[in-house]
């Protein structure tokens, strides 16, 4: 009887494991959530790599540093692998880096600096998920430049770090008129790194974006994006079951999207981020989560031998 009793204990502790694993944000201990760079995995960097020059034209872009990409294998929480090309080169990065307000105002609203009122909501969502202007321009001028600084530059985040090439930066809003707030590198105002933008994901995707709570709501408004071009218009086909968490902005040669993928399947879990200055990166974009999904499955396939 007791070893039936332990068995069950056994089962349902595993069970659990399991469960917490498939949720988001994903539970783990602290101690387990590392410092995304640490995770830098050869095998992944160089499969990347080797796929994605064996296109002349992506091949490149990436030697004139107009195609910069970023991948998180997520397969594994636990043993979580990551992978980039021209990851600290920080590009114009059009709404991408909206991203940045979404987190400035949570931590506004966690410290009761911002109510977090129906029209908050409302705008915080609009934003995201339609990526409209005067909802994030309204975003904006609630939390203020500095704000928004203050909190990519916080030590906490790093998301904005000058002596690693920039990274995540708002410092104009979506529309005419006001003051700007430049970064200091390239005087871009709305700039992002591929490594700063896949961390973020990860932070979010493990519950560390101000706390858990906030995270979660993050992710909530995150999912289900309304518009389906880009990363999504190509998982929409391939992974219709998906769970899609992403950001994306356009502007003139400017194309960037930045997607956290949550498949049924474990083996299809993971962020992918591209930075594009060309007038054919929508396409791009596109084009790109098959090979990226070949490399993935690879590394998945030979860790499994």
């Amino acid at each position: 009887m007791k070893k039936y009793s332990l068995l069950l204990v056994l089962l349902v502790l595993i069970g659990a494991s399991t469960f917490a694993q498939d949720e988001l944000p994903i539970k783990l201990p602290d101690s387990q959530v590392k410092q995304l760079p640490t995770l830098l995995n050869k095998a992944l960097q160089s499969s990347l790599e080797k796929e994605l020059k064996a296109n002349p034209e992506w091949k490149k872009l990436i030697i004139q540093k107009k195609m910069a990409i970023g991948v998180v294998d997520l397969s594994k929480p636990d043993n979580a692998r990551f992978a980039r090309i021209n990851g600290n080169y920080m590009m114009y990065a059009a709404s991408l880096p909206k991203i940045a307000v979404l987190l400035a105002s949570m931590d506004a609203i966690e410290k009761g600096q911002l109510e977090e009122t129906q029209e908050v909501k409302e705008d915080m969502r609009l934003m995201i998920s339609k990526s409209n202007n005067q909802a994030s321009t309204r975003m904006i001028d609630r939390v203020g430049y500095k704000k928004i600084e203050d909190v990519m530059t916080d030590p906490k985040y790093a998301f904005y770090d000058e002596h690693k090439g920039g990274g995540l930066w708002v410092g104009k809003r979506y529309g005419s008129g006001g003051d700007t707030n430049r970064e200091p590198l390239k005087n871009l105002s709305h700039a992002a790194t591929v490594t700063q933008v896949c961390r973020y994901y990860y932070l979010l995707a493990n519950g560390k974006l101000v706390n858990e709570k906030r995270s979660k709501q993050m992710l909530d408004i995150m999912e289900n994006p309304e518009l389906h071009h880009k990363f999504v218009n190509t998982l929409d086909i391939i992974a219709p079951e998906a769970r899609l968490f992403r950001k994306s902005g356009s502007w003139r040669t400017f194309h960037s999207d930045s997607i956290l993928v949550w498949g049924e399947d474990s083996e299809r879990r993971y962020i992918l981020v591209a930075l594009i200055d060309d007038p054919n990166g929508e396409q791009i974009i596109r084009d790109l989560v098959k090979p990226v999904e070949k490399v993935l499955k690879k590394r998945i396939s030979l860790a499994s031998n």
